[in-house]
């Protein structure tokens, strides 16, 4: 099956740059390239591809914008572009429904393969810079009462969530709980349908704003 990509950046060389890392490779098609977050959410609806690839910072309509427009009104996964792994926009674009984020500089390889897992319904938190990300934002933002938000959880739904959110997969969570991957993919499911999350990143992100865990809890 191949991945449709659409890569928006304001910045031409960037954009050219990006489509055709991806277009080299045999399962993923660059469908549209757009040089604005307005044109950005008018390729998403004209081509309906599987992935946005979307700077953070555009003209006319910002990034974080365009995500929250695209993640609203499609079943396209959002992967964010940023300059500095710090960017003071990068916690509202997750929030915005962003599956994760790279940093411009990123590697081909790492390119590619966080295409594919986006576009395969994962969200990118690793390497663990998202997660540490996410923390420091997550520490001034509002804090929702778990009992409120969490209270349709079961005890192991809630652990399973608080692991996710302290950034470890499947494979370490079910050593962790000595219960088979299975059992915690299961857990994860319902903890996102519980919640109406669209991935792991926004599973993250309720963790911290409803204080189930804060920054600083041990791996």
């Amino acid at each position: 099956m191949t991945v449709r990509v659409v890569v928006a950046d304001d910045q031409e060389l960037v954009r050219a740059g990006f489509g055709m890392i991806l277009d080299a490779q045999p399962d993923i098609e660059v469908v549209a390239e757009a040089g604005d977050g307005a044109q950005a959410v008018a390729a998403v609806r004209a081509h309906r591809p599987d992935v946005l690839l979307l700077d953070i910072r555009m003209p006319v309509m910002d990034g974080i914008e365009a995500a929250r427009v695209v993640c609203a009104g499609s079943d396209c996964r959002v992967l964010m572009l940023t300059t500095f792994d710090l960017d003071d926009y990068v916690f509202d674009a997750l929030r915005a429904g962003a599956s994760g984020f790279l940093l411009k500089d990123v590697r081909r390889d790492d390119l590619v393969h966080a295409v594919r897992v986006v576009a395969a319904g994962e969200s990118l938190l690793a390497p663990s810079v998202t997660t540490r990300l996410i923390a420091r934002f997550a520490a001034s933002a509002p804090v929702a009462p778990p009992a409120e938000r969490l209270a349709m959880l079961t005890p192991r739904e809630r652990e399973t969530l608080r692991m996710v959110a302290r950034g470890l997969s499947n494979a370490e969570i079910a050593r962790a709980m000595v219960v088979s991957e299975h059992t915690v993919k299961t857990h994860v499911s319902n903890v996102l349908a519980k919640l109406g999350l669209r991935d792991r990143v926004q599973a993250v992100i309720a963790a911290y704003e409803t204080g189930l865990t804060v920054p600083g809890d041990p791996r």
